[in-house]
């Protein structure tokens, strides 16, 4: 007869050795009638509400940015997004489980920042609000309190909640919005935030516990996306928005800047209404756009529309055919096309740099095996924008 010490020993070894596989079990023990001790070590139950893959590409690149420098020996990003039961088998020196899934995603943020890579940084962010595997549909996953991140920036998100969960759209969308304003303070991509969007709501009578969703680690871009099953927790327009209101950054003290630009004849032509909204797509910005405005941006009128069509960002790589977005001068300040104003001109075009190199980045790791460059080339690509956007703000 099996003692019950030796089975013990093999669901402990069963797990551990599970680490580098795609995590779809937990271990279940249950004290039965007779105060025997009986293991459903082999069935090893499938974990209720399992999606820790949903989200497979922010998961690989929040995890390769982790394994850089992994001093509390996380065996890998998954385990912060399994419940705790499953956890345990790979948080390392993490002692409180309901904080894994944080601190995976601050050392991963620090690393990236480490490493000047702003595509690692916002997948840390990214990763941070993603949804957590919970026992049963519509049940909440726990906050973490007892880890404060080094980064605020990982310190002002929190992860999805179940969308069957009472409240869970005004959560998620609240958790969506500022996650967007991190990911826009870095020089990321803010529409990045909605791709962390979890599935429809469950039904929270399911017996199964599985509610809808998928759970595929071989889908590189994430099933939650191939499959159309992502819902997202707000509007492009909102994430606009709530980018708009963190990008002031550090230039947030309004310091009047003369503004020195060169017209060109074309920056100086008085009917230009069909130049007045050529702002990516930004539709509805066009408040005071009139001729009188496309003069340079030495104007002191302070209004949104009075940005000039000359753009001042002039690095013209474009890896990918992704283009640093247009730098225009607007009143007092410059506007980073589709971005937010900055009141230093250094500032605006390092911005379109970074944005630049975020979206290099996202169409690399989204092309897979058949990439032509990679994330390194993008980086390579922002030193050399942000030293020519030093060089041009100098003189």
């Amino acid at each position: 007869m099996v003692s019950t010490r030796s089975l013990a020993l093999l669901a402990l070894y069963l797990v551990s050795n599970s680490a580098a596989l795609p995590i779809r079990r937990a271990l279940r023990i249950r004290e039965v009638p007779q105060g025997k001790l009986a293991f459903d070590v082999i069935h090893l139950a499938l974990l209720n509400s399992e999606k820790e893959h949903s989200h497979e590409r922010i998961l690989r690149a929040a995890n390769v940015a982790l394994k850089l420098n992994n001093p509390d020996s996380i065996q890998d990003a998954v385990f912060g997004l399994l419940g705790n039961a499953a956890a345990a088998a790979g948080a390392g020196k993490i002692t409180d489980l309901d904080c894994l899934q944080t601190a995976t995603a601050d050392r991963a943020f620090t690393n990236a920042k480490t490493a000047g890579d702003i595509a690692g940084m916002t997948a840390a962010l990214q990763y941070r609000a993603l949804e957590r595997n919970t026992g049963k549909v519509g049940l909440e996953s726990v906050q973490c309190t007892s880890f404060k991140p080094v980064n605020p920036e990982v310190a002002a998100i929190t992860q999805h909640q179940d969308p069957a969960a009472s409240g869970a759209a005004a959560k998620n969308k609240a958790i969506v919005l500022e996650l967007a304003k991190q990911i826009a303070s870095i020089g990321g991509d803010p529409q990045a935030a909605l791709e962390t969007g979890t599935f429809q709501p469950g039904n929270v009578n399911d017996a199964t516990g599985k509610g809808n969703s998928c759970d595929d680690a071989n889908d590189a871009q994430g099933c939650i996306i191939s499959q159309n099953l992502i819902v997202f927790d707000a509007t492009a327009d909102e994430i606009t928005a709530a980018a708009g209101d963190a990008n002031t950054g550090t230039d947030c003290t309004a310091v009047p800047v003369t503004i020195t630009v060169t017209a060109t004849p074309a920056a100086t032509t008085t009917a230009a209404p069909s130049n007045g909204n050529n702002n990516g797509g930004n539709t509805g910005d066009n408040s005071g756009n009139t001729g009188g405005d496309t003069n340079t941006g030495g104007n002191t009128g302070g209004n949104n529309g009075g940005s000039t069509d000359s753009n001042l960002q002039t690095f013209g790589e474009s890896l990918g055919d992704v283009a640093a977005p247009k730098v225009t001068a607007n009143g007092n300040q410059f506007l980073v096309e589709g971005n937010s104003n900055f009141n230093d001109l250094r500032n605006a075009l390092v911005r379109s740099c970074d944005v630049q190199n975020n979206q290099c980045a996202n169409k690399s790791n989204a092309a897979g095996q058949s990439k032509t460059f990679s994330v390194a080339d993008c980086n390579a690509q922002q030193a050399k924008c942000i030293a020519q956007a030093n060089s041009a703000a100098s003189k």
